[in-house]
């Protein structure tokens, strides 16, 4: 059960609070979005189509709530750092980030020549969330909120020298639960030492939900996945507790199911592995980070 304070909805509580979700258009972000402007946020909805993001900026609009649109493809190096400088320049304030983006069971290789899923659910946040930390650091309570999933189960290590070549596998399932556990790590090592003094960071499994992240995988996948998804407003809640609630105020590094602390596996909870990420993860960005 998810717990009451969760779904503590005052019309205003968080006004004057600047949230930026990525991956906002649909599915979890598009709820969260929904319901972080109900509640009087200023939000910043990133993704690569602001036509696709329109309907979800314009139901806000409708609700009295406030929403800007800012142009991210995670899969392109040089345009995250270009998104980041953007909402850099805007002098806009950033209190929360949302890392809500993600694919699953697409295959190939990011613009910059990156298994494409680790590229765009690991490293295009963890140059996106680095360049916008200073700004982040400022916030108030500041957090950066990394979602994950249970699949990150379903790896014993990452294969280093496969992160950069094509996706390997049919389905792409196994790349994804690498990238999964990369969302973990890299929020381990934030919460170490690099996110700084007051900048909380939290990950999750938002559950098995019904959305468009599912839509290329095989059909035989699919349609047994569909036995256990539930929906788009029960996914969201997770994301939601972490962002906003004052009960997890101050925690941090820990990984989240159900709007709950849960353990996750012994590999997620590897500091050194969670540090080689760190430094490999400099290195595969690092052109754009001594830019910045």
């Amino acid at each position: 059960m998810l717990q009451a304070a969760a779904m503590s909805t005052s019309s205003q509580e968080l006004a004057g609070r600047t949230f930026l979700i990525t991956g906002a258009n649909t599915g979890i972000g598009r709820v969260t979005a929904l319901r972080l402007a109900e509640r009087g946020a200023t939000l910043t909805l990133a993704g690569r189509s602001e036509e696709r993001t329109r309907p979800v900026l314009d139901e806000i609009a409708r609700g009295g709530g406030k929403a800007s649109f800012l142009q991210l493809d995670l899969g392109d190096l040089a345009n995250v750092r270009a998104s980041a400088l953007r909402y850099l320049d805007s002098g806009a304030p950033l209190d929360v980030l949302v890392n809500n983006a993600g694919l699953a069971g697409q295959r190939g290789l990011t613009k910059d020549g990156f298994e494409l899923t680790f590229g765009t659910n690991h490293l295009g946040p963890f140059l996106f969330t680095l360049l916008l930390l200073p700004l982040i650091q400022k916030g108030k309570e500041p957090r950066i909120v990394n979602v994950a999933s249970r699949a990150h189960k379903r790896t014993d290590g990452i294969d280093w020298d496969a992160l950069r070549k094509p996706t390997r596998t049919v389905s792409g399932f196994p790349e994804y639960a690498v990238s999964k556990l990369c969302n973990i790590l890299f929020t381990r090592e934030m919460a170490r030492e690099k996110a700084g003094a007051g900048v909380h960071n939290y990950s999750l499994h938002p559950g098995a939900v019904a959305t468009d992240i599912y839509r290329r995988l095989p059909w035989p996948i699919t349609s047994i996945l569909r036995l256990f998804l539930i929906t788009e407003e029960e996914g969201a809640k997770t994301q939601i507790w972490c962002a906003t609630s004052p009960e997890v105020a101050s925690d941090n590094g820990l990984y989240y199911s159900e709007c709950k602390v849960k353990e996750p596996t012994k590999l997620a909870q590897d500091d050194a592995l969670a540090k080689r990420l760190w430094e490999v993860s400099e290195e595969m960005v690092g052109a754009h980070l001594k830019s910045s």
